[in-house]
């Protein structure tokens, strides 16, 4: 009877398994799980907090340690991680134009008329999402109590306004180790309870105690990878302010909390840091061998086992319950009524139910407004209908958005942008907002507004009134004179009116009209002395067209993946009046001196461009820049207005700062390869080469008279080649570029920031 007894306590022992914090460390844990079950330890309840919560309530919801180890080395998990999402669900349609801003204050405007300001955190849009995919479903099974999960389970989060460490037990699986993992200035906090909830780490990192006081189990092996003592205090300065956050948000990890029926482990982790996320398979690795060091301890304490076949038997047996992901209802809160029907015509679908890819494509078109401030979702399970109802919990975006940025350059052509931006939220979206750029080289205004329509097929209207200012005399090399300075001063105003529509996710289409206006002032000669008077041009006229953009590019400046595609179709009409001033008039006399004129010029205008990077390795990225103009622009009166009116291709990073006579055509073909090898992750050498063919250049006769070389005539080329890193303050590069052309043939260019500005009136 007695061995009875002791065959039975044995065959009944239960063991714990506790998963610390410490962020991407917490990855260790998967080789924890990996090394258990290949050694058929038995797992009969999880606690874990943070990351450890992640690992633990994944394996809790049936998911195996092969599948875990997938989803964490994919690509995509580094995308949820880093606040990146695919862009195949970027929604394009309702993008702004890029713009130079670095930072960004978002504030709200009370009744009082104060001011609340709210830093940026990382994005955690496509986080969200892919939790409620993975544990929507198990949690279903369970209905909201994590003692019916594959293993029962639970996970710490801390309420800091009560300074409490609190065990959730029971509720939506994914919001509790969303909540469990939010780190302070980091992730945003959620609400569970009506209560904002923090890391579980701040209070509680290694939820030994729980896990006796909730499953008293006969075992417990503890994984500890967030240890924050140290035998000798660093020397490195630099490694320890990087991790600070760490240590100031994360509590001590007590190891004699698994008590003296427990083994603890603790991987060396002291190598890897607690952000850095792309070093899976070493972490992982390392969790593996320092369970594996532990193993024989851990088999001599523990005599149960559980064979593979009886572990899959039961996994399948839970997750065969799972109810595919079908929805049949879209539940809209933290909105008024009139704002929920705004958001609920974004999912609308002529079925009865949503599968989860339309699900996710709603989402994630409800992201892309830039209405919204937050957008959390929810998924619950409906047993009546047997399937999901699909919940969002938006909120307004704060009513006005300050952008900050421009660029700082070792040519003079650092500027600095201010944009502003306000919007409102009703049955349509409506969005106001204006920017501005300042610089020797470069200043311009605009003034926009836009209403998008949630129709079945989504519309926008827009106004825009853009200001733009080039002086390229100022970009004459700083503290040495330049020996060939370009005499060339434009500025051009418009006022334009759009239609949009999506095309797909990443495509939109859009017809404009626009009243332009055009002044170019430049010397004939490109000669100028004291009293002069430049050359004008001024050509007021209408301009109307239709284009189609295409754009994933995951960068706005220096791309490294992704496509851009450009297709438009213009027509432009209008009067050229033609002053001139006295610089033919003092070197050839009155009488040989050119005259007033006006002429009306019409013309239509065809233009594709398409950028595309496809060739990826891990250290390298291949892609190439093909672009086209077909049109019948006429010439204008002289040789420098019709350069100047003339469409220009733009290869290098710096060429919109650069007068290029030689890259300016009515019609022309031109392409080139981008070459970028990431020598460490952000920082890239970057080498590329284009060439250029007109169909007919310019040709200057005379003093200024115009017409034309031969048909294809001459190749021009460019090239650059040089370092870029992306710094949270912009990309920092620094080049050398060459043109083909007599003037600035040749330069270094350093600068920090972007170099982007508004478009031009015949662009």
């Amino acid at each position: 009877m007695l061995l009875t007894i002791i065959n039975f306590q044995l065959s009944a022992q239960k063991v714990g398994l506790v998963f610390s914090g410490g962020g991407a460390k917490g990855l260790a844990h998967i080789g924890t799980l990996k090394a258990l079950e290949e050694n058929n330890i038995p797992i009969d309840y999880i606690t874990g907090t943070s990351m450890g919560a992640i690992v633990g309530g994944m394996y809790a919801a049936g998911y195996s340690p092969a599948q875990i180890e997938k989803i964490a080395t994919s690509k995509e998990f580094q995308d949820w991680v880093n606040g990146r999402y695919t862009s195949d669900y970027s929604f394009y349609f309702q993008k702004s134009s890029p713009n130079p801003s670095i930072l960004t204050a978002k504030m709200a405007i009370d009744t009082s008329l104060r001011l609340s300001f709210r830093p940026n955190l990382v994005n955690d849009i496509p986080l969200n999402f892919a939790l409620l995919e993975f544990f929507s479903q198990a949690s279903a099974i369970a209905k909201d109590n994590f003692d019916n999960l594959f293993v029962p389970f639970r996970c710490m989060v801390s309420d800091i306004l009560s300074q409490k460490s609190i065990t959730v037990s029971k509720g939506s699986l994914a919001e509790a180790v969303r909540a469990s993992m939010t780190v302070p200035l980091i992730y945003r906090p959620i609400k569970l309870d009506d209560k904002f909830m923090f890391d579980g780490g701040i209070y509680n990192n290694f939820p030994a105690d729980v896990m006796h006081k909730e499953f008293k189990p006969d075992f417990i092996i503890g994984a500890n990878v967030s240890s924050k003592t140290f035998n000798e205090y660093p020397k490195d300065d630099d490694r320890l302010m990087n991790r600070f956050l760490v240590y100031m948000f994360l509590s001590k990890s007590d190891s004699t909390l698994v008590g003296k029926n427990g083994i603890y482990i603790e991987p060396n982790l002291a190598d890897y840091s607690s952000t850095n996320f792309y070093a899976v398979d070493e972490l992982i690795k390392k969790g593996y061998e320092a369970t594996m060091a532990e193993m024989d301890k851990i088999k001599e304490s523990i005599s149960r086992r559980v064979s593979p076949q009886e572990l899959l038997k039961k996994r399948s047996n839970f997750n065969i319950q799972k109810s595919e992901l079908i929805f049949s209802n879209i539940i809209v809160k933290g909105v008024n009524s009139q704002q929920k029907k705004y958001v609920e015509r974004l999912f609308k679908s002529d079925q009865k139910t949503f599968n989860l890819s339309d699900i996710k494509r709603g989402y994630y078109k409800l992201v892309a407004d830039e209405v919204f401030e937050t957008v959390y979702p929810k998924i619950s399970y409906d047993a009546g209908s047997d399937s999901y109802d699909f919940e969002i919990v938006a909120q307004q975006r704060k009513s006005l958005k300050i952008d900050f940025g421009g660029n700082i350059s070792t040519r003079p052509i650092s500027n600095v942008f201010l944009g502003i931006q306000f919007n409102y939220l009703n049955r349509k979206a409506y969005t106001f907002a204006s920017n501005f750029f300042s610089g020797r080289f470069y200043e311009s205004a605009q003034i926009s507004g836009r209403v998008d329509y949630p129709t079945k097929l989504p519309l926008f209207l827009a106004a825009e009134l853009t200001y733009n200012h080039w002086n390229f005399y100022n970009t004459s090399k700083i503290f040495v004179e330049n020996p060939s300075p370009t005499y060339i001063d434009q500025a051009d105003r418009k006022i334009d009116l759009k239609l949009g529509m999506p095309l797909n996710k990443n495509a939109r289409i859009v017809l404009n009209a626009a009243f332009i206006n055009n002044s170019d002032n430049y010397s004939p000669t490109n000669t100028f002395v004291v009293g002069d008077l430049l050359d004008r041009t001024v050509f007021n006229g209408f301009r109307t067209g239709l284009t189609l953009e295409k754009n994933s590019l995951n960068r706005k400046q220096y791309p490294t993946a992704g496509q851009n595609i450009l297709l438009s179709v213009n027509y432009t009409t209008g009067r050229e009046n033609y002053r001139p001033g006295n610089i033919l008039s003092n070197q050839l006399g009155s009488s040989a001196a050119p005259t007033l004129s006006r002429n009306y010029r019409s013309w239509v205008h065809a233009k594709f461009s398409y950028e595309y990077y496809f060739l990826h390795t891990n250290r390298y990225s291949l892609g190439y820049l093909v672009e086209g103009v077909v049109s019948n622009q006429p010439l204008f009166n002289n040789f420098y207005a019709s350069l100047l009116a003339a469409p220009a291709f733009y290869p290098l990073q710096d060429s919109r700062s650069t007068f290029l006579e030689n890259f300016r055509a009515f019609n022309y073909a031109a392409g080139g390869i981008k070459n970028i090898i990431n020598l460490k992750r952000k920082f890239d050498l970057r080498i590329e080469g284009y060439v250029f063919l007109p169909y007919q250049e310019f040709k200057k006769i005379g003093l200024q008279q115009v017409g034309f070389e031969e048909t294809l005539r001459k190749w021009r080329y460019a090239g650059t080649a040089g370092l870029v890193y992306q710094s949270p303050l912009g990309p920092i590069s620094l080049s050398y570029n060459l043109y083909n052309q007599s003037k600035r043939r040749h330069g270094v260019l350093l600068h920090i920031g972007y170099l982007i500005y508004n478009k031009r009136s015949l662009e």
